[in-house]
């Protein structure tokens, strides 16, 4: 785990709240929020969180200076007499208001499931869990030992666990508190035969409707000879017979299946059978796809079927509609008999006929249907099946609601053109599953939320499968009536609960627990914050909340965090530092331009019709293919380590 700010900050409040936020403060009985200033009275406030940097002859490797302790008792004051004045000394000079808040941890799954490059302690026996609240006991718990029992008192809900040592005995448990902060928790219960990923199947799932027979220029003529063109589709299948030839010569075990959809979707397999077509009823029922593709026969690994498989993409012939969701669920069908499989989606249009079209003005289906691929999603990522999705450029596909499938999976989303199309197919097969099945539980102390997720201190995410480089971040706050307790007390735990399944289908439970110090005011050192958690966390929330159609919070939140960035970077000015955060704010800046578009084109649809189609919701009523792109690349914002420091960057 990573904080932004070395310290937790008790009296953060935004300067208005959200609807979910309103509902966590009205839960408590103070209206206002308790403010602290150095060397100052107790005051209320409605928002009063700075950042403070004091310029000092030369830089020093020490950590910053601990805020201090020392609270002083509230006294009377008249409602009439203005809050105390702001000290004028050398602590208040660079003062800026801050309205972002800097209570943000980054986990870096992509690093933490790669239990073969970890550090933490390994444990065969089975974590000491709370009754209440499900926290393991860790070494920053105090449990006391006693003649037949063992009791501990939860530091995350306060529940007061005992256990008998004969139960913790006969069960496995662990007797006293782990040695370390980070273990490593192993099940022997397998309830899975091992296999073999590089035996895993990647399902080519191919767009051959009217729309591909579109040519592009790929060789300009001159005076002796006219321009060369081709068409997506032979576009595509040059790409395929690359990709082929090239999983023959790296990957010879590897199993590889055809499936094309137009106005009916066609199986191919692995080219040596003959081809399963479902047309017409059979393109609008799920339980059907489903019970198709998962007990369609297993290909044979490419070595053995490369020449049949060439041969049926070289007879592809674009006409007819364009039945996307269809063919996209029954290829992860197909794809669920083995975890880690991937589906890789190409196509160039919406989808028009049978489950999960978009287009509106189809006749094929009445009511259009983008909850299809939320559905969709959560079906492949449990059964650990990695989706990448490609689109032309130029192209509306509705990428907004396709991009569903690889974002919540962990596959690819990218606008190719015929020139691209083979390296993406590439990179999108190149990418290795680290873990499948993958859930964070993330724990504070009763009194501390997390704002946009949970209202209560125990917070889980689903993950699904994890790739290298995987990174996500949450904020946390302390509720407004819960302040004063905890800026008395000394430290803070928290504690990261990691669950998944490895390459080899081994079950793991990764336990990380920290303690942060706990800051008696709303003032923070410049020095203590980490810009690239920061940066990384603005990205992947406002993108999250724009794809939720939470677009006016998105775009509080971003200048929020674009005024943050700005004044950091004005009280400590470094070439290094601009030079590394330019590239970013130039991107959030593009984002916010792209939710401005967002919201234009709702007013202009309410003003026209007075509704907005239920088939789009606020987040995706404009977004162009370009702009849901780019908001899928910030939600997968990562950090980058680079010559001793880190940045923000997005995902290529």
């Amino acid at each position: 785990m990573e904080f932004a700010c070395s310290h937790v900050v008790c009296n953060w409040r935004s300067e208005s709240l959200t609807e979910d936020e309103a509902k966590v403060s009205n839960q408590g009985s103070a209206s206002t929020l308790p403010c602290l200033s150095r060397a100052q009275s107790v005051c209320d406030h409605p928002y009063d969180n700075r950042v403070t940097f004091v310029q000092t002859p030369a830089p020093s490797m020490a950590p910053p200076p601990v805020p201090p302790r020392t609270i002083q008792r509230r006294e009377t004051l008249c409602s009439a007499l203005p809050p105390p004045i702001p000290p004028r000394g050398p602590e208040n000079n660079g003062e800026t208001r801050l309205k972002a808040n800097v209570n943000v941890v980054s986990l870096k799954v992509g690093s933490l499931v790669d239990i073969g490059k970890a550090s933490a302690i390994q444990s065969s026996q089975k974590p000491v869990r709370c009754g209440k609240c499900n926290a393991i006991m860790s070494s920053a718990s105090s449990s006391e030992m006693h003649q037949k029992t063992i009791i501990w008192n939860c530091e995350f809900c306060g529940k007061e666990n005992v256990y008998p040592q004969t139960t913790l005995k006969g069960g496995r448990f662990a007797l006293r508190n782990p040695p370390g902060r980070d273990i490593l928790y192993l099940d022997d219960d397998e309830d899975t035969d091992y296999e073999n990923l590089d035996d895993l199947l990647i399902v080519l799932c191919v767009d051959i409707s009217g729309s591909m027979s579109v040519t592009s220029e790929i060789c300009p003529g001159n005076s002796t000879r006219s321009p060369t063109y081709i068409s997506r589709l032979q576009g595509v299948q040059e790409a395929l017979q690359m990709v082929l030839c090239s999983l023959q010569k790296t990957s010879p075990h590897r199993r590889v299946a055809l499936v094309t959809f137009n106005n009916e979707v066609t199986v191919y397999g692995d080219g040596t059978k003959v081809p399963l077509t479902l047309r017409d009823w059979a393109l609008m029922d799920y339980d059907y796809l489903k019970k198709e593709g998962e007990n369609y026969s297993t290909p044979h690994c490419i070595t053995e079927t490369i020449q049949p498989l060439t041969q049926k993409i070289k007879e592809l012939r674009e006409h007819g509609a364009t039945a996307l969701g269809p063919a996209a669920l029954i290829s992860v069908a197909m794809a669920s008999q083995f975890t880690g499989s991937k589906v890789i989606i190409c196509t160039d249009g919406q989808a028009n006929i049978g489950l999960g079209q978009l287009d509106q003005e189809s006749s094929y289906c009445p009511a259009p249907s983008p909850y299809f691929y939320n559905q969709l999603a959560h079906y492949a990522a449990e059964k650990g099946v990695i989706v990448s999705v490609m689109t032309f450029e130029g192209e509306d596909c509705r990428l907004a609601e396709v991009g569903r499938l690889a974002d919540h999976t962990g596959g690819r989303i990218n606008i190719v053109n015929i020139g691209t199309v083979a390296t993406e197919i590439q990179s999108a097969i190149a990418d290795s599953v680290l873990a499948t099945s993958v859930m964070a539980t993330l724990l504070a102390p009763d009194g501390i939320y997390f704002p946009y997720e949970e209202d209560n201190h125990r917070l889980v995410r689903e993950i699904g499968n994890v790739t290298d480089g995987v990174e996500i971040t949450f904020q946390f706050a302390v509720r407004p009536e819960k302040v004063e307790s905890f800026q008395q007390r000394d430290r803070v735990p928290f504690q990261l609960q990691l669950s998944f399944k490895t390459r080899d289908l081994q079950k793991v439970t990764r336990v990380i627990t920290q303690q942060k110090r706990v800051t008696t005011s709303s003032w923070v050192w410049a020095g203590s914050l980490n810009m690239s958690v920061l940066g990384v966390h603005c990205a992947q929330l406002c993108a999250r909340l724009t794809m939720e159609g939470r677009v006016h919070e998105a775009q509080r939140q971003l200048t929020a965090q674009q005024d943050l960035l700005k004044d950091i970077s004005q009280q400590k000015p470094s070439p290094k530092e601009e030079s590394i955060y330019g590239n970013w704010i130039s991107t959030m800046s593009m984002i916010c331009e792209d939710l401005t578009t967002v919201n234009q084109g709702i007013r202009d649809n309410k003003t026209e019709t007075d509704t907005i189609p239920a088939s789009r919701t606020p987040s995706t009523a404009s977004l162009s293919d370009a702009a849901a792109n780019v908001v899928y690349q910030m939600k997968r914002a990562k950090s980058v380590s680079g010559k001793g420091q880190r940045v923000a960057t997005l995902e290529q």
